[in-house]
């Protein structure tokens, strides 16, 4: 039994597929194959259910597979300490952001990153807050920049800063002769909204659960759309307003649109956005260089949440 063997079936496990978990090993799906079969053999259990498709993972296999994770985790520690030891930052990294944040954020940090520390080859990828806690679950992402809290079983939220909504108000509409936004003011069927599956969906959803009532339609067009670029053009033709993030305001500051920019009156409705990760992760030196990069990039004023209400983003 070999540490080898134990990677190639908590990747067939993963992917439920030998041919998938073959490519993700770097080998060829015979060699694969046949180091899990021996594997059955030394043990003398079946891991796999080879007739269903995809492959089904068995009652004993599970019960295997979770704890060849906890031996890899474990054998994992001894190259984390020798390079905490020497101070290094290298190997492989990835990272996770939920797309309301990656646009904004990623921008800021990364370049400086990068150049801090260029033996660090990173994979940043962007996925919506449902998906990112199955991968960081299944050991396919190292961690993840998301709206918090959560509240996941078995996840560490590191908050980063807290960033405020802002309200986004074409010439035409009601609010726009008004300097300061409350959240009284709002109107969740005057509201443009992101589509289901965004976090911060459910934020704004959550602000104006006061003029929000599940099920309750109204009458005229329901617009919802994957990002800000449409809401904004929308909002721009007279289909109603949007909130959207203050980073992204700061970026329409230097355009003509920032004259619909409003902010909120104190305490100003937020979210806080934190970096997450499994409970057993190894690389938590790299995790705390990030963290330190991306709150380096922010505004002094969004790292702590005086004056800001964070709004719920489940």
């Amino acid at each position: 039994m070999t540490l080898t063997q134990y990677q190639y079936i908590v990747a067939v496990d993963i992917y439920k597929s030998f041919a998938k978990a073959a490519v993700h090993c770097f080998v060829t799906q015979p060699t694969l194959s046949m180091q899990i079969q021996k594997l059955e053999e030394d043990l003398g259990v079946t891991l796999f259910d080879r007739s269903k498709k995809p492959v089904a993972t068995t009652d004993i296999g599970r019960q295997i597979v979770d704890q060849a994770k906890v031996l890899l985790n474990e054998a994992g520690r001894i190259s984390e300490i020798i390079q905490l030891n020497k101070g290094e930052i290298k190997g492989q990294f990835r990272l996770a952001f939920i797309p309301t944040i990656a646009p904004s954020i990623i921008p800021r940090f990364l370049k400086d990153f990068t150049e801090l520390y260029p033996d660090l080859e990173l994979h940043i990828t962007e996925l919506q807050t449902e998906i990112i806690l199955d991968q960081l679950k299944k050991g396919l992402i190292d961690a993840a920049v998301v709206a918090t809290p959560l509240e996941a079983e078995g996840v560490i939220e590191k908050p980063l800063y807290n960033e405020p909504f802002m309200g986004f108000v074409p010439e035409k509409h009601r609010l726009f002769k008004e300097k300061f936004l409350t959240v009284k003011e709002l109107d969740i069927h005057d509201l443009l909204l992101l589509k289901e599956g965004h976090c911060f969906r459910n934020s704004v959803i959550n602000l104006c659960s006061n003029t929000f009532k599940k099920n309750e339609k109204s009458a005229g067009i329901h617009l919802e759309s994957g990002n800000f670029e449409t809401l904004i053009k929308l909002a721009k033709q007279g289909f109603g307003m949007t909130l959207i993030p203050c980073l992204l305001a700061l970026e329409l500051k230097e355009t003509e649109d920032k004259r619909y920019i409003r902010p909120f009156e104190n305490p100003q409705p937020s979210r806080e956005i934190s970096i997450i990760y499994r409970r057993a992760q190894l690389k938590i030196h790299v995790i705390d260089k990030i963290a330190a990069a991306i709150q380096k990039s922010i505004p002094k004023h969004m790292l702590s949440n005086k004056e800001l209400a964070v709004v719920s983003p489940l």
